[in-house]
Formats: C-alpha cells, structure tokens, sequence
C-alpha cells in the first residue's frame, strides 16, 4: 500500500532535510530510521528538500507499507511515539500507486515569518527579527516575482539545476499576529532561492536598493545583492498536487 505522510518539523533541529553520509541528523534520516524500527525499510521519498534551520509545517513524502501495516491511525501513532518533538507525522493517507511526492508536486507555497518586536531568545529559532518594515515598498516589490523569470542570480551559486526557470503564480505581504509574513507560491524554487529574495525586499524596506534594481537583476542586466534572508523565518507550508 502507498501512503503519503503529511510532516511538521523545527528545522533547527535538524542540519537539513536530505540524508547525508556526513550527519545523522536530517529530518529524512531520523524519519528512516523510526520507520525501520517498525518494520518499514523502504526510503521516504519528500516532496523536496529544505535547507538547516528551515522549518515545514505541511512537508510531503510517500513510500510503500509492507502488508502488515494496513492500519494507518496506529502508525502514525507510533511514529508519533517515537518520533523526537521536534518532527510529527500530521496525516498518513493512502494514495494512488502513481503517486509520487516529488514529480508529481505542481504548486509549493513558502511563507517567511518577520518581527519588527525586540528580539527575544523564544522566538529567536521561529522568526526573523528586523528593526524596522516597510510592508508597502516590500508589498510593490514582490509583485515583481510573479510571472516566469530566469532566476539565475537568485539561486545559490553550486546548485545542480538544468534550468533556472521558474514560474512564481501569487505573492502576499500581510500582517498576522504582530508578525509580517510574506507569501510565495510557485511551480518549484531553486535552492535559496526564497532567502535570496527576501534578503533583497528586506533591502528595499530599508531603503538600501530600489525596485528598478531588482528588477535589473530579475532580468540578469545587473546583481545588486546576493544576501541572504536568515533562514530560521521560512516555513515550507503547501504542496499542490
């Protein structure tokens, strides 16, 4: 039986979300292991990676149960059980055996959390903190991204990708409980791609660089900043099938 498994985890717990050879602390690594635990050898495969300190509430990841595993409410108990705190299993449901995590994702949705507040030591793994924000000037600048753009200087530079092409379909910039969060949705991102982008609206809040200049380096006439946003505000929060 295929199954998907809807995940939320504290990325600062983690030095990634991929296997490595290097650690055995991965979000991916520490799920495989409790599934072996329970009988379950086949690897996880998620809907993509995210980088340390970068957080999910809503990461996707499929694989096949044995037979013996046909009661899905008492696996995702145990796993629950086992699981360190920092990484829950929120939903397992049975899928299509065409299903696949990764290809078959067509929409991804990161929000990145902002605090204008003092910085405080309980927040410090969840928020960004920042002194001041400009949500209009950020607002009229994130448009910009919508649409298809080469995104060749907002990619971390060693990133194994064919094309830096990606299609961005909805941007918001909103208020929610004292924190400022800005919204992308997308067809998929490149690899710090978002943190690339927020380092540069971060700029233009305040007042470093302009919108003509982002959209000079969206366009590759010219790059103005390679800054990277903290990565402890991103939360991968959607995929869409």
């Amino acid at each position: 039986m295929k199954v998907k498994l809807i995940l939320a985890y504290d990325g600062s717990a983690f030095m990634g979300s991929q296997v490595q050879t290097t650690t055995a602390q991965t979000v991916m690594g520490t799920l495989e292991r409790t599934l072996r635990n329970l009988g379950i050898h086949e690897s996880p495969v998620a809907s993509g990676r995210t980088d340390r300190d970068v957080h999910a509430t809503r990461q996707v990841v499929h694989l096949t149960l044995p037979p013996f595993w046909s009661d899905l409410g008492r696996l995702r108990a145990l796993l629950n059980h086992h699981l360190p705190s920092a990484l829950h299993v929120r939903r397992i449901d049975r899928v299509d055996e065409n299903f696949h995590a990764r290809y078959g994702a067509r929409r991804r949705t990161y929000r990145y959390v902002i605090s204008t507040q003092t910085p405080n030591p309980f927040e410090a793994r969840f928020v960004t903190f920042v002194p001041t924000f400009d949500p209009q000037s950020v607002r009229d600048a994130m448009r910009l991204f919508e649409g298809e753009h080469d995104f060749t200087h907002f990619m971390k530079t060693g990133s194994d990708t064919q094309s830096a092409l990606r299609r961005i379909y909805q941007t918001r910039c909103y208020r929610h409980k004292g924190y400022h969060v800005l919204l992308f949705e997308g067809n998929g991102f490149l690899r710090s791609q978002i943190r690339l982008m927020v380092g540069f609206l971060l700029q233009i809040s305040e007042g470093l660089l302009t919108p003509q200049m982002l959209q000079e380096q969206l366009t590759c006439k010219q790059v103005y900043s390679r800054a990277l946003a903290p990565a402890q505000g991103l939360y991968l929060c959607r995929i869409g099938y």
